[in-house]
């Protein structure tokens, strides 16, 4: 299980790939938003966390690129982010985000459990 986190706050991304990693999950960080897409291509993960405020390239954009390149618009998307008006999050969701969670609001742990469910799901069979 792959997963590619695309935080550019330091301590928040450590603690999120601990996290990960002791759930047994391979996990890459992408610093900014142009990083991402390029982790993402090459990585090939099998879920994304995305902030969205981010350096050089929006979360939203990112996440739009995601949607719109073969071989990634199928991976889930969970936003987790600091932003948390409505319209952000309908934007989001409209843009093809799995889940959205604001970060104040929701501990690491329900955010690692949540990713967790999105695997059990995706390996279901049909």
């Amino acid at each position: 299980m792959k997963i590619l986190i695309v935080e550019d706050e330091d301590v928040l991304s450590l603690v999120l790939e601990e996290k990960f990693k002791n759930e047994g999950f391979d996990v890459q960080i992408a610093r900014d938003g142009e990083e991402a897409q390029d982790k993402a291509e090459k990585f090939k993960p099998d879920a994304i966390l995305l902030d969205l405020i981010l350096p050089k390239k929006g979360g939203l954009e990112v996440l739009e690129g995601f949607k719109k390149t073969d071989g990634l618009k199928l991976i889930p998307v969970i936003v987790l982010s600091n932003l948390e008006g409505d319209e952000t999050i309908k934007k989001a969701l409209s843009l093809g985000a799995e889940d959205y969670f604001v970060k104040t609001q929701h501990p690491i742990a329900e955010i690692v459990e949540k990713v967790g469910e999105l695997f059990t799901k995706v390996k279901k069979p049909k």
